[in-house]
């Protein structure tokens, strides 16, 4: 008999993709430690005898990435290092069928809204008095809400639909709460998060109450700041702008994808707009809350993008001045309604075209940056790192934008701590600073 059988099952959870995934994750770890279940997220350790990954399906590179992480770990059972092996998320719920056939070493698939059945393989039961409480996975001075699952947009590059199924919103009430126990649980910053976010409240309530939301959340004591994510452009509710102007708590920042800048393209991509209708969308929100800072994501490469709608996009994202903006490369997806279309457009061009994007975003981001330098800003410390401190801007989500760097042999900040930071000199996509008082 193995020693291995004889000690307790310890359980360690893999999050491959997005933040999505994430907050599932820390939604499952969190389940699993109130069934009393020795679960961590991402250990280092090697004493873990059960792995969960939560993979990711969006594009070619992530579902590459999650099959190569199966394998190891489908490996590591092979040789002994551990005992079991589950496989949830995006990919798994897509291509099930397929990876149980080539991966038989994994014990289990399970889908994006299977968390119940998973939990049955550890004799355990899905705690509903848990749902707001969920365990983060990071510092806790920050945290993903996610507010609704699914999609129920029709966009011809995107496969989530068939991951995540339809929208389903979840209830102001229930949000309010979560936020309640996250800020007792001593997180400042909340960052909303969806498929499509402005979708938030039309399943439940028959309207769009993203805003009401907002409000709501801004009001929970002790959460001072609330970040919007992934805002989907067309029918773009603007109370969610006027929200955003009268609390002070609420992050002039605005994560809103346009994945063009062609209005052929757009309605290749069935976007329901078109560039027109986007640049007067960027200006009505500009208009409204002038020191806003706005990030995009955009696509190169989609079927029908000649270089004539290539460098449209070109123009638009020169003429915009996006303050964030972040490129992916076209993904041929089956079941998704571009796969019936021809992909002529060569992964070395998509790249190539991706590129020049970003060196025009450099030097934007560079001139929006050296407008900073004098100033004063409230920083929210993540982090050090390399000797610096190391924070953000109400202007810079986690991860994806700009940091602060502070000099730690000059300052001393605590993570998670709010300081008040003078730019003294920035790069493309950094800024330096000094702290008004040391902390």
């Amino acid at each position: 008999m193995k020693t291995r059988t004889l000690k307790k099952d310890k359980v360690n959870i893999i999050t491959m993709g997005c933040s999505k995934n994430l907050v599932d994750s820390e939604v499952l770890l969190s389940q699993l430690k109130g069934n009393g279940i020795d679960a961590s997220h991402e250990s280092n350790e090697k004493d873990n005898n059960i792995v969960i990954i939560n993979t990711c399906g969006f594009i070619e590179n992530a579902k590459q990435e999650s099959i190569d992480t199966i394998l190891t770990y489908a490996d590591a059972k092979d040789r002994g290092l551990v005992d079991k092996v589950y496989v949830t998320g995006c990919l798994s719920q897509r291509y099930k069928d397929d990876l149980e056939a080539e991966i038989p070493q994994v014990d289990a698939f399970f889908g994006t809204r299977d968390l119940p059945a998973l939990l049955k393989k550890f004799k355990a039961d899905y705690k509903h008095e848990l749902v707001g409480e969920r365990l983060l996975s990071h510092s806790s001075h920050y945290a993903y809400m996610k507010i609704s699952e699914g999609c129920d947009r029709p966009c011809s590059f995107c496969a989530i639909p068939l991951m995540r199924g339809g929208h389903i919103s979840r209830p102001i009430e229930e949000l309010v709460k979560e936020a309640r126990h996250k800020a007792s649980q001593g997180t400042k910053e909340l960052l909303l998060i969806a498929q499509d976010s402005t979708y938030y409240g039309l399943d439940l309530y028959q309207k769009r109450k993203l805003a009401d939301l907002m409000q709501a959340l801004a009001e929970v004591d002790g959460i001072e700041w609330v970040r919007l994510h992934y805002a989907y452009p067309t029918g773009f509710p603007m109370d969610v702008i006027d929200v955003m102007a009268s609390h002070p708590n609420i992050c002039n920042y605005l994560d809103i994808p346009l994945q063009h800048g062609s209005s052929k393209v757009l309605k290749t991509m069935r976007r329901g707009t078109t560039r027109e209708k986007q640049e007067t969308l960027i200006h009505s929100i500009r208009d409204r809350i002038p020191e806003i800072a706005i990030r995009t994501t955009l696509i190169t490469g989609h079927p029908g993008e000649g270089e004539k709608e290539f460098e449209e996009m070109l123009s638009f994202v020169e003429r915009m001045r996006f303050e964030r903006l972040g490129v992916f490369t076209y993904s041929h997806e089956d079941g998704t309604h571009a796969f019936g279309m021809e992909d002529t457009i060569s992964e070395k061009e998509k790249q190539e075209r991706a590129d020049r994007i970003m060196e025009i975003q450099e030097n934007i981001s560079l001139e929006h940056n050296q407008k900073k330098i004098g100033n004063t800003y409230k920083v929210l410390i993540d982090k050090k790192e390399s000797g610096h401190f190391v924070g953000r801007t109400e202007f810079d989500s986690v991860e994806v934008d700009n940091e602060v760097l502070i000099d730690a042999k000059k300052h001393f900040c605590r993570i998670g701590d709010f300081v008040e930071v003078k730019v003294t000199d920035a790069t493309a996509f950094d800024l330096y600073g000094e702290c008004k008082e040391s902390q």
